[in-house]
């Protein structure tokens, strides 16, 4: 699993990849717990199974949209982008890895045909002019 920090302010988490070589544990949470979205990687084995349960309704408040992708076939080249609009880490994904962006800026771009993923978003969703901000290519420190 690769954390990536902001150049201009070394605390702040940008993004989380964790590629599918790196899943050897029944359970890892690769988000710390602070962060709106909570993401895992699990091994699992025949046999393994959890009681059926519910969540409870929380209130919550979140200030910003954070999102993970997923990626089930293809391949992409990932960046992330640092809170001053310059890159600062870019990696290739494929089938069965996972980025997680936190804050700062992030794009891709699709290396394959037919590449495919889930991206998961912290919601709700208010459409992408309240939602985005659109970064100037491209810059990388």
């Amino acid at each position: 699993m690769k954390k990536v920090h902001s150049k201009i302010n070394p605390d702040l988490l940008l993004a989380i990849i964790s590629k599918k070589a790196d899943i050897e544990k029944e359970r890892n949470n690769l988000c710390p717990d602070e962060e709106y979205l909570q993401v895992s990687s699990k091994k699992l084995f025949k046999g393994t199974s959890f009681p059926p349960h519910k969540h409870n309704e929380c209130h919550r408040i979140s200030t910003i949209t954070q999102e993970a992708w997923i990626f089930l076939s293809g391949k992409v080249n990932v960046k992330i982008w640092d809170i001053d609009d310059s890159i600062i880490y870019e990696t290739e994904l494929g089938a069965g890895d996972c980025a997680v962006a936190f804050r700062g800026g992030h794009s891709f771009d699709v290396l394959e045909d037919n590449t495919v993923l889930y991206e998961v978003k912290t919601g709700p969703y208010f459409g992408s002019a309240e939602d985005k901000t659109f970064i100037k290519k491209e810059s990388k420190s």
